[in-house]
C-alpha cells in the first residue's frame, strides 16, 4: 500500500521522456527525408569510371578559393541517368550529353542558396557554354510550374537553357547514390557521365577559381 505514490510519481517523468523520445524521432526524419544526411548509402565503384577517379586526383588542387567546397570524386561512380523535362515539356535524359562535360545542378525557386548561385551559373554557361560544355541547371519546384521562369526571367537569367522535373525525382534519384546532402547540389560530369565532383552548397562559378577548375576539366577530356 505504501508503493501506490510512489509509482504516481514518476509516471509524468516517463510520459515526458516517451514524448521527447517521439518528437526526436519525427524531427530526425524529416531531415533525412528533406537533406537527406541521415545513412547515405555506400556504393560500390563503377568500374568503367575508374579514369574519372585519377582524373579527380589531379584536379583536386584547383578546388579553392570560391569553389573550396568542391570534393573530387574518390570513388568511381557512374552518376544515375536522370530524367527530366525541357523547356517544351520533351523528356530529356542525362545519357543525351555523353561526349560533354556537364556542370549538372538542382535549384529551386524556395532555396535562397539556389537563387544567389544561378546568376554565377548563368554566367559561366554563357563563358564556356558550347559543343564540349553545359550547364544544365535542373529545377525542382513541385508547385507552380510558372514560377521558376518567371523567376529567372527577372533575375536575367537567360543564357542556361530550361530544364524542371517538377516531381523532384532527380533529387531523390542522386540521394540515393549518396550525392544529394541539401539545396543547391552540383555535380561535375565528364563526357562518360562519370562523377568528377561535386558540390554541395553554392558557389561562385564563374569567378576565377571556378572557371579555372571547370576549364582545367575541359582541357583533359579535349577529344
Amino acid at each position: 500500500m505504501m508503493l501506490a505514490p510512489r509509482q504516481s510519481r514518476y509516471r509524468p517523468r516517463r510520459r515526458h521522456l516517451l514524448a521527447l523520445g517521439i518528437i526526436g524521432m519525427v524531427v530526425g526524419s524529416l531531415a533525412a527525408a528533406v537533406y537527406g544526411i541521415v545513412g547515405l548509402p555506400r556504393n560500390a565503384p563503377d568500374a568503367a569510371c575508374a579514369g574519372a577517379v585519377e582524373f579527380a586526383r589531379r584536379l583536386a588542387p584547383l578546388a579553392r578559393g570560391e569553389v573550396a567546397a568542391f570534393a573530387v570524386a574518390e570513388k568511381a561512380l557512374a552518376v544515375p541517368d536522370l530524367a527530366f523535362r525541357d523547356a517544351s515539356g520533351g523528356e530529356r535524359r542525362l545519357s543525351q550529353w555523353r561526349g560533354r562535360t556537364v556542370l549538372l545542378n538542382l535549384w529551386a525557386t524556395w532555396c535562397v542558396p539556389c537563387r544567389t548561385e544561378m546568376p554565377a551559373l548563368d554566367a559561366l554557361e554563357g563563358r564556356l557554354g558550347g559543343p564540349r560544355f553545359e550547364v544544365v541547371a535542373v529545377n525542382i519546384d513541385t508547385r507552380d510550374s510558372g514560377k521558376p521562369r518567371s523567376w529567372l526571367a527577372t533575375a536575367g537569367v537567360d543564357k542556361l537553357g530550361y530544364y524542371a522535373d517538377p516531381s523532384a525525382k532527380v533529387f531523390q534519384d542522386l540521394k540515393t547514390v549518396g550525392r544529394a546532402i541539401g539545396m543547391p547540389t552540383t555535380l561535375l560530369v565528364d563526357p562518360a557521365g562519370c562523377e568528377i565532383g561535386t558540390m554541395a552548397g553554392p558557389a561562385e562559378w564563374a569567378g576565377a577559381d571556378g572557371v579555372a577548375l571547370v576549364t582545367a576539366a575541359l582541357a583533359a577530356t579535349r577529344g
